[in-house]
This record gives structure tokens, sequence and C-alpha cells, in this order.
């Protein structure tokens, strides 16, 4: 069996244009749209998909529901999660947690998305946590 690497993950949204435009703004990146269905906001090290529900019909009916994600963290490495903070105040009101530093190392900023997923900016501050992402 071969090892299986993680590169993508894909929020399903009643309203494409609305997260694909708050995710640009949110991580600087332009998307890059594949059809007015479907865009990717694609880092150095992951791609983030944004689909419409119009692409639940290649999957069947109820394989996903936009907006009703309760259990995943998505999370962003960031250069400086305190001066981050200051623009994410501007994109969303729901700041889940200020810049706080946590007990493996990391200083984490938590808020949602306009769909209510949960999104980390962090930045690694202790010297364990940095060499993890050196």
């Amino acid at each position: 069996m071969s090892k299986a690497n993680l590169v993508s993950l894909r929020i399903i949204t009643a309203d494409i244009k609305r997260l694909v435009q708050f995710f640009e703004n949110a991580t600087g990146t332009t998307a890059k749209w594949a059809t007015d269905d479907f865009a990717e906001i694609i880092t150095g090290s992951f791609t983030l998909a944004i689909g419409s529900t119009r692409t639940l019909a290649f999957f069947g009916d109820r394989v996903a529901a936009p907006a009703s994600n309760k259990s995943v963290i998505i999370e962003f490495l960031v250069q400086n999660v305190d001066d981050n903070y200051e623009m994410i105040k501007g994109l969303t009101s729901d700041i889940v947690q200020q810049p706080t530093t946590m007990p493996w190392g990391n200083r984490s900023l938590l808020f949602r998305d306009p769909d209510g997923n949960l999104i980390n900016f962090f930045t690694p501050v202790t010297e364990e946590a940095k060499k993890k992402f050196a």
C-alpha cells in the first residue's frame, strides 16, 4: 500500500464568491478559479479548495452540508500572528481567541470565516515549536 499525502482541504459553501474573497483577504493569496463553482487558495505547502454547493451533485445527495463544521480547525502558519490580528479584525467580528501563547509553543489567533469554520493563524514562538516548522 502506498503512503497517502494530504494536499488539499475543501470547504463547501452556499456563497462561494464571499468565502473565496474572505480567504484571499485573510491569506494575501489570489485564488485560482477552475469554474464559477470551484476555486483554490494555493499556499506553499497546502491548497484550500472552495466549492459551491452545486459541486455536490458529483458526489451524491447529502454528502456534505455548507456552514456546518464543528470539528475541524483550518490552520495557517503566519510570520507574526500579532501583526495579522489587526487585519483579521477588519475581516470578521467573530474572533474566538485573541493571540495567545499555547502550552505547545505556538502563539495562536482563532476566528471564524463567514461560514462559521474555525480558523487558526499561528506563529511558533518557543525554540521547540520553531524547530518543528524550520
